[in-house]
């Protein structure tokens, strides 16, 4: 398979995110929510509850 320079830096990224936290997927999480909140664009949740659908 080729080397993918896109895919290697998105690897990269995440290696050293992961070593950042501790390999702790909360403490991930929780940053980049944070981020997230932070960069003051809309996001989406699915956590606060289920409508119905309709036909």
């Amino acid at each position: 398979m080729a080397k993918d320079p896109i895919i290697d830096e998105i690897r990269k990224n995440r290696r050293e995110i992961a070593e950042q936290f501790g390999y702790d997927l909360r403490a991930i999480v929780a940053d980049a929510r944070k981020r997230q909140k932070a960069g003051g664009k809309t996001v989406v949740s699915f956590t606060r509850g289920k409508k119905a659908r309709t036909s």
